[in-house]
């Protein structure tokens, strides 16, 4: 089975119309990045939603003057995204390898919920590192795995086997510690990694913000 067919079969299972999880909470953050990116350059900046799904994060965007362009491994997702708003400029690219996309294209990459379920996380920020300009921003939102949400399943046994279900398709699991890192050593700087949602200190999600490097 090829990896797109792969993606293809999980979205014939997701019902069509969910809302993403923590959507208020992630637009929030995504929203208020983008409107700061705007307002330093003096124009919109261009956005590239990488695992765009049904498009409510682009649609949001382009509602809002943005520039934007969504990109999903499967192709039941972007036909959702086409019948919620048939303007909005969505396209496909495999699940490894090279992007049919510009080098220096966009000023902001937001990947909603979507490193967690990456196989080659290198090949893929390579990717994105290679699309952002200089100085462009990678934003993304991540399941935080810290270590106290690791004790707080570890002391459900029927919990932490529902969390970790090798038939899921969540493939990877970053604190802010390894997500910084692995940032850091891709090529970005700035990095800001900070939890939300869930309690203080055992968040539901992690927020990333990085700035890919000169050159």
């Amino acid at each position: 089975m090829s990896c797109n067919s792969y993606h293809e079969r999980i979205w014939q299972a997701v019902p069509e119309g969910l809302d993403p999880p923590d959507l208020e909470l992630r637009l929030a953050f995504l929203l208020a990045a983008a409107e700061a990116a705007g307002a330093g350059r003096g124009s919109r900046p261009r956005v590239l939603d990488v695992g765009c799904g049904e498009g409510r994060f682009a649609v949001e965007l382009a509602r809002r003057g943005f520039a934007v362009v969504g990109v999903d491994v499967a192709e039941e997702p972007l036909r959702r995204a086409h019948a919620r708003e048939p303007a909005l400029d969505v396209r496909i690219v495999p699940a490894e390898g090279h992007w049919p996309l510009a080098d220096a294209s966009f000023d902001l990459v937001w990947a909603g919920e979507t490193i967690e379920h990456v196989a080659d996380t290198v090949g893929w920020l390579s990717e994105v590192h290679r699309v952002l300009r200089a100085g462009g921003r990678l934003l993304l939102s991540t399941p935080a795995h810290g270590r106290l949400r690791m004790l707080a399943l570890a002391l459900s046994g029927a919990r932490f086997e529902c969390h970790f279900d090798p038939r899921a398709d969540h493939l990877r699991f970053y604190s802010r510690r390894t997500l910084a890192r692995l940032l850091a050593d891709l090529g970005f700087r700035e990095i800001e990694v900070r939890g939300a949602g869930g309690i203080p200190l055992a968040p539901r999600l992690l927020l990333a913000s990085a700035v890919r490097a000169g050159g």
